[in-house]
């Protein structure tokens, strides 16, 4: 499995490594090492430390990751890679298949290569086709980005297959009771401070809301990336807290008391693959509200388990989170329920699991052990 985080695998694909290694299979993570190397390995796997920027594309820091991943396929010799995140998917197939190795992609999101502009657009269509032409399956999280793909001829539609994300454990993330209405009205915004992922437009319709309900609350949760060129820096936030108008809560290892506290969980986000922080929150029963991009639209039950709003329009935002506080709390308890109902029946971590162990079985047919 390759990533360009471990943390990505020991937070989202935690499950689907249990399941592997139940089933007998030995299990190797080739990411940059961080903090949560040494639980892998506790789980049972053997983590690589892969050197890597996820920053930008720059052709030689790119040429020597695509030789790194040769070189790490030749030692480690793999009967299968399974792949996530855009420059492992793109600089890792063609090394696998000159080794003859199964490459497995999962299109996890598009990123900000697909909103920058024409020019880097093209330029990342062109290293998807190349990498992803003769692969035979790679996993998407939402239809808009499959047929996107399909439409840029990067892959055909035969080669796809959906997932409901990276699943989700309804266990552990169980639905919980509304906050007591008669607190203030807590939206919650968990995300990478990154400007695409919304955090002005959050921000900005945070002091609409407030200038008109000036109890309710704003808070933003999740780490600063200075690694990415949309992040937002600290001086920025800071500013935001001392004007009174969002609360910072940092980043944490468990995301489920943040989200049992606030009566709605928001996603301003230009695009996105499976937004995970929507589907934790509709699993514990919170009502979102969301901008109607792919990814976000997938989850929500339009006006059943959530909003939909324009994206990049703070205004847009302001107006469905007005439209949220109009609601007696009855029907935001409703909202809560619908969305635990559409994860119960669509997102299940067993869905995505099983479909893995499919393409694994089919794939590894007949290779020696």
């Amino acid at each position: 499995m390759t990533v360009n985080a471990a943390w990505n695998i020991w937070n989202f694909r935690k499950p689907l490594v249990e399941a592997l290694l139940a089933d007998g299979h030995r299990v190797t993570i080739l990411a940059p090492a961080d903090e949560t190397s040494a639980r892998l390995e506790e789980l049972g796997c053997k983590v690589c430390a892969l050197p890597m920027s996820v920053a930008g594309l720059n052709p030689v820091e790119d040429l020597l990751l695509q030789r790194r991943f040769a070189q790490a396929f030749r030692t480690l010799a793999p009967d299968i890679v399974l792949s996530y995140t855009i420059k492992n998917n793109v600089f890792g197939a063609r090394p696998a298949l000159a080794a003859g190795v199964p490459f497995v992609p999962n299109v996890t999101g598009l990123g900000t290569a697909f909103l920058s502009g024409k020019l880097l657009e093209q330029v990342t269509v062109q290293l998807y086709r190349r990498a992803f032409a003769s692969l035979p399956c790679v996993f998407f999280q939402n239809a808009d980005d499959r047929d996107l793909f399909v439409g840029h001829r990067i892959i055909r539609e035969q080669q796809s297959r959906l997932l409901p994300g990276s699943g989700i454990d309804l266990e552990h993330f169980a639905p919980v009771p509304m906050p007591d209405p008669a607190g203030p009205p807590i939206f919650l915004m968990v995300a990478r401070l990154l400007r695409d992922k919304g955090v002005l437009e959050f921000v900005e319709a945070a002091r609409i809301i407030k200038a008109r309900y000036p109890a309710a609350r704003f808070q933003l949760l999740g780490a600063l990336g200075p690694q990415n060129r949309t992040a937002i820096d600290a001086a920025m936030v800071d500013a935001w807290v001392a004007e009174g108008v969002v609360e910072y809560l940092g980043i944490t290892d468990d995301v489920r008391p943040s989200i049992a506290a606030a009566s709605c969980v928001v996603l301003p986000s230009y695009r996105e693959g499976a937004p995970r922080t929507l589907i934790e929150a509709a699993a514990m029963s919170r009502p979102v509200i969301a901008t109607d991009v792919p990814g976000c639209r997938a989850v929500i039950d339009r006006d059943a388990s959530g909003f939909l709003c324009k994206a990049r329009d703070a205004q847009s935002l302001a107006e469905a989170i007005e439209r949220f506080l109009a609601l007696p709390p009855e029907v935001h308890a409703a909202m809560g329920r619908a969305g635990h109902a559409k994860m119960a029946r669509e997102y299940d971590q067993a869905l995505v699991i099983a479909a893995y162990r499919e393409v694994i079985g089919a794939l590894t047919h007949g290779r020696s052990d």
